[in-house]
């Protein structure tokens, strides 16, 4: 690995998965950093005041000072506060989980969350939020390749790996697999994913993009109990998902953060 910048991140968005913290040779392996410059490294971290270390066992954790710059970020930039009367809405319609994600550069994220469900079985996956979504099996991560060319798509699928350990049954097992899920979801206008990003669990997603240069900005999802949120539940919903991006994309001027992505010149 490079440069320090790039270990230090590195490393902090290792302990970002690891709440319970990492050993130095944990650290050191995954990253394929030498242990003593792995050690140098997260000492100067506990200094600044982003990483703590367990005095009993000696492992290493981020801080609510590392967590507080990212919340102070999303809170200022305003998205979620904008995008939640129209997830809230959306949800209460479907009575399913709704979720809001925003394009970050080259990755997909999670950040904003609505609960339709009241009673029964509930998708509510409480780790998902900061999270970057998978795109080759994920409902969010699908609609968004598909509003890119096909070779964009795959390559950014390909960086990520089709596969993660946690997908589900019929998540695409390679190229040509999902370059048909993306010809279907173009044509459809939105993305519909079966026991794909993980077993048990059905979603439908649609992108959110700018109203004056189509670019997707993000996508907003819902996701149900695969037992209960069937294709054909997905099929009604789609004309609400689909008016609902669009009423988000119209949105996209009020936050600095869209702002700043969509301004070919802060690129």
């Amino acid at each position: 690995m490079g440069s320090v910048v790039e270990r230090t991140f590195a490393v902090l968005e290792l302990l970002s998965t690891a709440p319970d913290g990492l050993s130095v040779s944990a650290i050191a392996e995954h990253l394929d950093m030498p242990a003593s410059g792995t050690h140098r490294l997260l000492n100067q971290l506990v200094q600044s005041g982003y990483v703590s270390q367990d005095r009993t066992q000696g492992d290493y954790g981020l801080t609510m000072k590392a967590a507080a710059i990212g919340m102070s970020f999303l809170r200022r930039s305003k998205v979620v506060d904008i995008a939640q009367p129209v997830m809230d809405a959306l949800a209460q319609s479907t009575h399913e989980l709704v979720r809001l994600s925003v394009v970050d550069t080259n990755d997909l994220i999670w950040i904003g969350v609505a609960q339709g469900a009241t009673m029964g079985l509930r998708y509510d996956p409480g780790e998902d939020q900061g999270v970057v979504a998978h795109l080759a099996s994920s409902a969010s991560g699908l609609v968004w390749l598909s509003t890119l060319p096909d070779d964009a798509a795959l390559m950014r699928a390909a960086q990520q790996g089709f596969r993660i350990d946690t997908n589900g049954p019929n998540a695409p097992t390679g190229a040509g697999d999902l370059l048909q899920r993306l010809a279907e979801t173009r044509a459809r206008g939105f993305s519909m994913v079966v026991d794909c990003f993980m077993p048990g669990m059905n979603a439908m997603a649609a992108a959110i993009r700018h109203p004056d240069t189509d670019q997707s900005i993000g996508t907003l999802s819902v996701a149900g109990p695969s037992v209960r949120f069937v294709p054909e539940r997905m099929e009604a919903h789609g004309a609400a998902l689909m008016q609902a991006a669009r009423e988000l994309g119209k949105m996209a001027y009020a936050s600095q953060f869209f702002r700043r992505a969509l301004d070919p010149a802060a690129r």
